[in-house]
């Protein structure tokens, strides 16, 4: 019997471990494709950002090259067997000011038979480079000519337009060629945080923002005449190719600057006879998506766990009871009735408990969200009196505060019960003065009905430290409050505020003229108070909290009785170094 109930007791646990791994599964895959998604939409409009600006910054130089096919100072060269010196430096003058002007690498008229008329590099009466290559043949068939190569040197990649020149009577006489350094193009993107590459129709990267990828190929073209000498073409780095969720992703080892792990996008550019890739890191997508699986397994495993506590819990108590009613059978009624009155006693003291719990929880939660509320309230009033005065733009902004305060008051009932739990939750960039700021203006109503004067001069400009922006305003406003309640009922008080910043160390501190702390090595504790019954609502956890919450963010909080009275506090935090933290 002992052996059955083990065995089904291992099944049900095998087949509970089986449906978690499927369900974890699940939440990866759909986590992982809807991720993928969003990097998709991302990549694609990279992409296409990518490529319009390289396609406009040659579609520049193409129309530059149309631009002097018919300008007045070149037309009197083309034709005439001796151009006379005056016309050809004129001419050359022209094309250099231009190449300047515009960081091309050399603007030529080139003759019919390829003979260079007017150069920006004074090359004029030489042959053309390489006879009379495809691109001119072009132009001087009528067309636009293009073509992309590495020079003689092996150092340079260049891209070469090249525009007809017809004469008056309609046949072209000559062309016009414009030659430009692809690192012109290529300086606007560097340092880019997407790696984006340019292939031609061999499949040589002629154009990326990478160095590493320049003139490597992932697999040539046969059919296609190579642009760029086959000993200059490197080997692509090695990779794998994935297809997930419809999404092509690499898993690829080509150096620190490019992702390891990266969803992959191609777009074609008729326009330069190129194809437009990109590749953005897909590491972050599948992190997140292990991370849910695993916080999903997690969630199932601890409920599980549970149920197997209290059935095992259940069992236990069942066969004991078994035992000791067999071997009590004559005691059985009264074992049964004082069971009962224990269950009874039992269930009032947990009933009492409870109570006392939400006491205390009840008082505490009045504590901390007593400002937020009579603030809800004051916008809510102010918003039915702009209401009935024919102002609904006004009252609207009534009540988007009133959802503002509403959502912050969750958040610190989050932040109260995560300290309670000892969760550790990330944090990032926070502007101190701005939280100040929020926090003054819960607490400046209850200021003025108490007569205190506040002496604050805030920053004229933003200080950032590292820090949770809701739980670092539930610290200003747990200090504030202190104040406020140290002063009530006393003629004359004063509030000082003051924010200073030394290296990387920002220092926000507080000074109260109330009577001051009684016993200052006891002021963290939690559910310490010094407040009489009655005085004010709250279970002694303001200073316990914000301690452990400065501590959490890296910073340090202190207190003392300074000299001419009150109590002073200083929260010291880390400045901001522009670094993010989940």
């Amino acid at each position: 019997m002992a052996l059955s109930s083990k065995t089904a007791q291992s099944t049900i646990m095998t087949l509970f471990l089986v449906v978690v791994l499927g369900f974890s599964s699940m939440v990866a895959w759909f986590s992982l494709r809807d991720g993928l998604d969003r990097l998709g939409e991302r990549a694609s409009a990279d992409l296409s950002l990518a490529s319009g600006r390289l396609t406009g910054e040659l579609q520049r130089y193409r129309e530059l090259a149309v631009f002097f096919s018919d300008h007045p100072t070149l037309l009197p060269l083309v034709g005439q067997k001796t151009p006379s010196s005056e016309g050809a430096l004129q001419a050359n003058a022209l094309l250099l000011a231009a190449a300047d002007r515009t960081g091309s690498d050399r603007i030529e008229l080139v003759s019919r038979e390829g003979r260079v008329l007017a150069s920006s590099s004074r090359r004029a009466g030489v042959a053309a480079d390489n006879g009379i290559p495809d691109y001119l043949r072009r132009a001087l068939n009528g067309t636009i000519g293009m073509a992309h190569m590495v020079d003689a040197s092996g150092q340079r990649r260049i891209f070469i337009y090249a525009a007809p020149v017809f004469s008056p009577q309609g046949p072209v006489v000559a062309a016009v060629t414009i030659r430009l350094d692809v690192e012109t193009v290529e300086v606007a993107s560097r340092g880019e945080a997407e790696s984006a590459f340019f292939t031609d129709a061999e499949g040589v990267i002629f154009v990326s923002n990478r160095d590493e990828l320049v003139l490597r190929a992932q697999r040539l073209i046969a059919d296609v005449l190579p642009s760029v000498p086959p000993e200059m073409i490197q080997p692509f780095p090695p990779l794998r190719e994935y297809t997930i969720a419809g999404h092509s992703v690499w898993a690829i080892k080509a150096g620190p600057y490019l992702p390891t792990l990266a969803l992959h996008l191609t777009q074609p550019l008729p326009v330069i006879a190129m194809r437009g890739e990109i590749l953005l890191d897909a590491a972050p997508a599948l992190q997140t998506a292990l991370m849910q699986a695993a916080t999903a397994a997690a969630l199932c495993l601890i409920f599980g766990a549970a149920l197997f506590t209290v059935s095992e819990r259940r069992r236990s108590l069942a066969q004991r009871l078994e035992v000791e009613a067999r071997a009590n059978s004559a005691l059985e009624e009264r074992v049964a009735v004082r069971t009962k009155e224990l269950t009874l006693a039992q269930a009032d003291l947990i009933r009492a408990g409870k109570l006392s719990a939400l006491g205390q929880m009840s008082a505490g939660l009045s504590h901390e969200l007593n400002q937020p509320l009579m603030a809800i309230r004051s916008f809510a009033e102010n918003g039915a009196a702009f209401i009935q005065r024919g102002k609904p733009e006004v009252a609207a902004e009534n009540l988007l505060q009133i959802s503002d305060l509403a959502r912050r008051m969750g958040r610190i009932i989050r932040n109260l019960r995560a300290f309670a739990r000892q969760e550790v939750e990330g944090f990032s960039d926070v502007d101190l003065v701005a939280a100040v700021a929020a926090v003054l203006e819960i607490t400046q109503p209850r200021m003025r009905q108490d007569g205190v004067v506040l002496d604050y001069d805030p920053p004229a400009q933003p200080v950032m430290v590292r820090g949770g922006e809701v739980r670092l305003q539930q610290v200003v406003l747990n200090l504030i409050a202190n104040a406020l309640d140290a002063m009530a009922g006393q003629e004359g008080g004063r509030l000082r505020l003051q924010i200073s910043q030394a290296e990387a160390r920002v220092r926000l501190i507080l000074r109260d003229t109330g009577p001051g702390i009684a016993e200052p090595e006891r002021m963290f504790d939690p559910f310490y108070s010094t407040k009489a019954i009655g005085q004010a609502e709250g279970m002694g956890l303001g200073l316990s909290i914000s301690y452990g919450i400065i501590e959490s963010f890296g910073g340090s909080i202190t207190g003392c009785n300074p000299l001419g009275g009150g109590a002073e506090f200083c929260v010291e935090l880390a400045a901001s170094t522009g670094e993010k933290t989940a």
